[in-house]
């Protein structure tokens, strides 16, 4: 359909690992400060929105390449054939879930984007209410656990497609390479997965239930 569909699919491997994976690893950073308390969850988004150019960043650096990503991966998860059912080895098992949590991180984002930054774009939501935002979502059962859900397929579709990228652009050549690639990204899956876990458990505190005072300096 496309025929310059090599050069599409280049440009999305390297946007899904840069920007969009070190986007990722930064919400990743930033929410986990909220193990700490608010005042330094806060401390770190009072940090991020003092940086210069903020906003260009983020339409430059993490939406754009994001909106690309994500498009284009929904065409390639349509495109695809998955024959999970009829050859079931472990690569083929992860290109099926690849395609799957890549849907369900896009819906997941989309949502989770409207109910923050889209709220604080639009004024209904100040940036020291974010932590009282959170935890209002991290108390109702029923989003806990699709944020969970939301949460596992982010960090999988990441670190399988870092392990995509590293045999699509020639880093990891060989068999020997590869395995050694997938316990490395499956680690870095566990671990980030705990790790956002930990920061949305955060949020449950009672702490979180009352706006915390901004400190920008002004």
């Amino acid at each position: 359909m496309m025929s310059n569909s090599y050069y599409f699919r280049k440009i999305h491997s390297l946007l899904g690992v840069i920007p969009v994976g070190f986007f990722l690893i930064e919400h990743l950073l930033t929410n986990y400060e909220a193990t700490k308390g608010p005042e330094e969850f806060l401390a770190q988004i009072n940090w991020l929105n003092g940086l210069p150019l903020v906003l260009l960043m983020e339409i430059v650096g993490i939406w754009l390449p994001l909106l690309y990503h994500a498009v284009y991966g929904l065409y390639v998860a349509y495109q695809s054939r998955n024959n999970v059912s009829s050859y079931g080895y472990f690569r083929n098992t992860m290109f099926m879930l690849q395609r799957v949590t890549g849907v369900l991180t896009f819906l997941f984002i989309a949502w989770h984007l409207f109910e923050t930054r889209v709220q604080v774009a639009l004024g209904n939501v100040a940036h020291e209410e974010l932590g009282n935002t959170m935890h209002e979502i991290a108390t109702n059962p029923v989003i806990f656990t699709l944020y969970l859900v939301g949460i596992v397929s982010a960090t999988f579709h990441f670190t399988n497609g870092l392990w995509s990228f590293l045999v699509s652009w020639g880093i990891t050549i060989g068999p020997r390479a590869q395995r050694f690639s997938t316990i490395i990204t499956m680690g870095l899956f566990v671990l980030m997965t705990v790790m956002f876990i930990m920061s949305l458990t955060a949020f449950t505190g009672t702490e979180f239930s009352v706006p915390v005072e901004a400190h920008t300096g002004k």
